[in-house]
């Protein structure tokens, strides 16, 4: 049985009850008040019988005067109905100082066994009795009717209770047939469903209340687990490609001083040209090889989170260095450096002199010969700023945010003509991460890349002091960087 049909049953169960309790009260009270009556006429009764003839004034009763041992003496009225007495009247009790006794009764009519009297029988003390009775019939016809009345009164009260109740507990259960509703769209999926009426302050409101909390975190955990999934898959994508990437780029190493060792056996010993080659290209090959391992254990080190260095370093001077060491590594990419103040940030000076040769190493890599190269330091909004842009040949179309993941390159098919092994950027943005900065590379105006580097400076360095215009381009062929000094 379901809920509504348990709760309308009990309600209309406990009515029930207590309109059969009422109406046997209000029957029994005036069954009470009834025989009350009677039993005063009853006494009004004997009281003439004994003080008058009992030939007149008995219209209605009956009389009936028994002898000491029981015998009718006398019987008024003669005729067809009278009570059915028994032959013997016995428990006659005496109240206070009466002469007499005295009991009550109801008795049978002779002719019809649905009509009754009600008898009182005196006994006196030579052992005579006076009995009186009256028909019942009123008091019968009353009641009859109270018990039809009260019959017909608990049936349609009856009726009215369950209807009421009925409607009474349907818009009473109707949030939990919401409640009901929510949970199948939950059990669908559709975990943003919440629970109407959660605002009342009734009993079903504050379930609804409390439900919507427990929704709202399970919800919480659901996502939370998705977003792990979904990052768990991320990490062992990027790791899957990140371990091909790194067995393609050691492959060719490895494959290229195998096959010097190879002609080294076939007889490049016993020939002094061969074997300079041989041991130049071992040494090349082993070089390059070296410099692939070192970048990949400083990705690794940088994902542990290892702490770096924490010194104040100087911007400014860190990245003229590194400017000088590009112009003369690279002597035909010219590069100029513009700074107008000194720029103070928290970090590890070698880590971020190898963001910037990274950066001006790109330029070498993915550029013509004859690109010049622009690198400004300043500071905006709380952070120290380094950027190095150049008037190449650009980024590819929508390749702004892959440039800095590790061993991309936009030649699909992995050339070495142009470019490394795609690790220069991925450690540049690594190392810019773990100093709490930011890396971003944009299209140049007027063509070109430029790569923007964020990092907090230091506060009593938030404020730098002016230190002149900017410098002036280097001649494109000389590989000299002009700096502009604070001093």
């Amino acid at each position: 049985m379901s809920l509504r049909g348990r709760l309308l049953l009990a309600a209309a169960a406990m009515v029930a009850i207590a309109l059969v309790v009422a109406d046997f009260a209000t029957y029994s009270q005036l069954r009470s008040n009834l025989y009350s009556q009677v039993d005063a006429r009853l006494e009004s009764f004997r009281t003439t019988a004994e003080t008058t003839s009992v030939s007149v004034g008995l219209v209605g009763g009956f009389v009936e005067i028994r002898n000491a041992a029981d015998r009718p003496v006398k019987v008024i009225p003669e005729g067809p109905d009278e009570p059915n007495l028994p032959a013997h009247i016995s428990d006659f009790t005496t109240s206070g100082s009466s002469h007499r006794a005295e009991v009550w009764f109801n008795a049978p009519s002779v002719q019809s066994p649905h009509r009754s009297y009600r008898v009182l029988a005196s006994q006196y003390p030579d052992g005579s009795q006076l009995i009186t009775a009256l028909p019942l019939d009123q008091v019968a016809i009353t009641l009859h009717h109270q018990a039809r009345v009260d019959f017909a009164v608990t049936v349609l009260a009856l009726f009215g209770v369950v209807t009421l109740g009925w409607w009474l507990i349907r818009l009473s259960l109707r949030p939990l047939e919401d409640m009901e509703q929510t949970a199948a769209a939950i059990a669908d999926g559709d975990l943003s469903r919440r629970v109407p009426g959660d605002t009342e302050a009734t009993e079903v409101g504050r379930l609804a209340s409390t439900l919507n909390v427990m929704l709202t975190r399970i919800q919480d955990a659901f996502s939370a687990r998705d977003t792990t999934e979904h990052q768990l898959r991320q990490s062992e994508e990027r790791l899957r490609r990140f371990v091909a990437d790194a067995s393609h780029e050691l492959r060719t190493p490895v494959a290229a001083i195998g096959a010097y060792a190879e002609l080294f056996e076939r007889g490049a010993a016993n020939r002094p040209e061969d074997l300079a080659r041989v041991l130049s290209g071992i040494r090349s090959e082993t070089v390059r090889m070296g410099e692939l391992v070192e970048d990949l254990l400083l990705l690794a080190r940088l994902d542990e989170g290892r702490p770096l260095e924490q010194q104040p370093v100087e911007l400014v001077g860190l990245v003229a260095e590194a400017v000088g060491a590009a112009a003369a590594v690279g002597p035909r990419w010219p590069v100029r450096l513009e700074a107008n103040h000194t720029v103070e940030v928290t970090g590890d000076a070698a880590r971020l002199r190898q963001v910037v040769d990274n950066l001006l190493a790109n330029v070498r890599a993915h550029t013509p010969p004859g690109t010049a190269a622009l690198v400004r330091v300043g500071a905006r909004t709380g952070s120290g700023v380094i950027e190095v842009s150049d008037n190449g040949p650009g980024l590819p179309t929508d390749s702004g945010g892959q440039v800095f993941e590790r061993f991309y390159r936009a030649d699909p098919s992995r050339s070495r003509q142009n470019g490394g092994a795609g690790l220069g950027l991925a450690i540049v943005a690594a190392i810019v991460a773990a100093h709490g900065g930011t890396v971003a590379a944009t299209a140049t105006p007027g063509g070109g890349a430029t790569f923007t580097v964020w990092l907090p400076t230091v506060p009593e360095a938030a404020a730098p002091a002016d230190v002149g215009a900017a410098a002036a381009a280097a001649p494109a062929t000389s590989g000299d960087a002009a700096v502009a000094s604070d001093q």
